[in-house]
């Protein structure tokens, strides 16, 4: 997310960390004193949900290694790559296992046992990950005061996927907990387990929604995606207004990380420059650009003519 921290990052993924696992501790013990599928695929969900914002951590913490010979622009697409394991996490771990255990509850339907064990649970779960999601919320704003816009723009445009995992996950949680509790309730009021089952296939669907849009947009980084807009728009602006360009030929951006553009361009400067006077344009152009767009980190700048 542009210029803030990683701390605040770290922090949400920490919270969501611990408030998923006591949630997920306190779902599977109602899972078995109810025996209800739609509480079995929030525990189920809790768990992928953890184990999801501990692999997104990782990904942070790998992402910063030092470049080395073999990687001489460093890690930081490893952030790219984790995200997009969270993405099939999602869909192995939630939404198949709660689609399963749905239509299995669906065909072979009978109400929960002790229903009063799975409202005490979804209660106490929505408690934590409403904390959950409200830190993710409060560190994405950052972003969003940097970035003016729709928030779906803003969850589209992000190229740092962590925190749009974060809030994607705890938002489809608190989905998932009232599906849950309206599934869970019709069963009990009706004495039919059907309701139950299609709570947990509910569930399943949104998981499989979540797990689409993260794949989608973490393969579009992994396999190459250009800078924003504003910040191509930014670096156009530097190069066209610099009085020794006549031209910018070709802009070509790569985002190598949440904080890591490299910039390649070709360039018509005026007729004439000496060696030293390129050197002197290319080497304030660098510095300009840099300003505009601090996380234009590798700037590779070439003399031609359209």
């Amino acid at each position: 997310m542009s210029t803030h921290d990683d701390r605040g990052i770290r922090r949400a993924l920490m919270a969501g960390i611990f408030a998923n696992l006591g949630v997920a501790v306190a779902k599977f013990v109602a899972y078995l004193a109810t025996r209800s599928a739609a509480m079995l695929a929030e525990s189920v969900h809790s768990v992928a949900d953890s184990s999801n914002q501990l692999l997104l951590l990782v990904g942070l913490i790998r992402s910063k290694k030092a470049a080395d010979v073999l990687h001489p622009l460093g890690y930081n697409v490893e952030r790219y790559f984790w995200s997009f394991v969270v993405a099939v996490n999602i869909f192995v771990l939630g939404a198949v296992v709660a689609i399963y255990e749905g239509v299995h509850k669906i065909m072979d339907p009978h109400p929960p046992e002790n229903a009063i064990w799975n409202f005490v649970a979804l209660g106490f779960a929505a408690l934590f990950e409403g904390y959950a999601l409200r830190i993710a919320w409060q560190e994405f704003q950052h972003f969003r005061r940097e970035n003016p816009g729709s928030l779906w723009r803003n969850l589209r445009d992000a190229k740092d996927l962590a925190l749009p995992t974060v809030l994607f996950e705890d938002t489809a949680a608190l989905l998932g907990l009232l599906f849950a509790a309206i599934g869970i309730g019709l069963s009990v009021l009706t004495h039919n387990g059907l309701y139950d089952g299609l709570a947990s296939v509910s569930i399943g669907v949104l998981l499989l929604g979540v797990a689409w849009f993260l794949a989608t947009e973490s393969h579009s980084l992994l396999i190459g995606e250009g800078a924003s807009d504003k910040n191509r728009e930014a670096i156009m602006a530097v190069v066209q207004a610099d009085p020794e360009v006549e031209a910018l030929v070709q802009l070509l951006t790569l985002q190598r990380g949440p904080r890591r553009i490299m910039v390649l361009m070709t360039i018509d400067f005026v007729d004439d420059l000496d060696t030293g006077g390129l050197e002197a344009v290319v080497q304030r152009l660098e510095t300009e650009i840099r300003k505009a767009v601090p996380e234009a980190r590798d700037i590779y700048l070439e003399a031609g003519r359209g």
